[in-house]
């Protein structure tokens, strides 16, 4: 409970704010708004003794809606219809599904199912990543990605402060909560110049142990992350840790299916990415990240480095390209990809 509390007195803190929810678009107007976007995907995968593999696919396929309703409501809800995610064995599901309170600037009340707090990269839009996949250590230490909750909101670009504050099932968004247990996530992003942020998120959770008579299953998570933007060029870098007792989960980011492992663990793992995006619409990317998936045992650790181009066809259409070099500390293996993928927004 102590954690808790430090959590609650942290967004009591820093109240006096407004911030959208999710980094979501905001509906326009009184009235229903239909939107949505695909990502077709081509892939081309090195694999040892030849057996390289290459497919088109879709990475996300998403439509849903959004709208105000008087007074101070509004409901935000999206489908995910892709036939090659894992989740569900590729049926569509309900990805985001919430309803904002927002009668008050400095805390809007959002409930509902929706992304975690945690985290620069995962709370980047899906179809506004400057990759084409987002960077290992989010996608394994941020999940589940999505959750079942309640969370409080503030703050805005403009403002010194953004916070927000969540509790969750620590599920997912497939399995009710079987515990008494929640999970608590905090995330802070101070603004002391309009080309500079520095972020700070945590997370502990607590679970019922899958063995009769243990102590309950702990997870602790937390990161801090910086982003500087100048014109055309921008920098990102950001660090996560986590660390779980009893029991953890692997995957969980989009699309994946989130897996439950008996033991504890401790993991970390970080990016720094460079891009610069000139006058004719060409944006050249540069990625280095790295990610232990367990930091008691050695040359555990994996490297990875993607070179980007992105191209913007038009407000509405984008163009990626990402070579991705990976890199195993203990054995490295063949497994460079190249992928090429379209988003198209509506």
């Amino acid at each position: 409970m102590k954690k808790l509390y430090a959590l609650l007195f942290a967004v009591a803190f820093c109240i006096p704010m407004l911030v959208n929810a999710q980094g979501c678009d905001e509906p326009s107007g009184e009235g229903v708004n239909v939107f949505g976007f695909i990502q077709p995907r081509y892939q081309y995968s090195e694999k040892a003794a030849n057996n390289d593999t290459n497919t088109f696919d879709f990475n996300r396929a998403r439509i849903g809606v959004m709208g105000k309703i008087p007074y101070d409501i509004s409901y935000y809800v999206v489908l995910e219809a892709s036939p090659d995610n894992q989740r569900h064995d590729g049926d569509a599901y309900l990805l985001d599904a919430f309803v904002t309170y927002s009668r008050y600037d400095f805390a809007r009340l959002t409930m509902g199912s929706f992304k975690s707090p945690i985290s620069l990269e995962l709370n980047t839009a899906c179809r506004k990543l400057h990759t084409i996949n987002r960077s290992r250590v989010v996608e394994q230490l941020a999940s589940p990605d999505r959750d079942r909750g309640i969370m409080v909101m503030g703050g805005a670009d403009t403002t010194l402060f953004q916070y927000s504050f969540a509790i969750t099932n620590g599920t997912g968004l497939f399995a009710k909560d079987d515990n008494k247990e929640k999970d608590y996530a905090a995330r802070v992003v101070l603004n002391p110049h309009k080309n500079f942020k520095l972020g700070a998120s945590y997370l502990y959770g607590e679970s019922a142990s899958a063995t009769a008579g243990m102590p309950d299953d702990e997870k602790t998570r937390w990161g801090a992350d910086l982003q500087y933007k100048n014109g055309g060029f921008m920098f990102q870098a950001e660090y996560l840790y986590g660390k779980d007792v009893g029991s953890y989960t692997t995957g969980g980011g989009c699309g994946e299916e989130l897996e439950v492992h008996q033991g504890s663990i401790k993991r970390d793992g970080g990016f720094i990415m460079g891009m610069y995006k000139f006058k004719n619409n060409l944006q050249p990317v540069l990625k280095i990240e790295y990610y232990d998936s367990d930091k008691d045992m050695g040359n555990n650790t994996e490297f990875c480095t993607t070179y980007g181009l992105n191209y913007w066809l038009n407000d509405w259409t984008k163009i990626q390209a990402n070579y991705v070099y990976r890199a195993e500390r203990a054995d490295e293996i063949d497994n460079d990809i190249f992928i090429l993928q379209v988003t198209v927004n509506f």
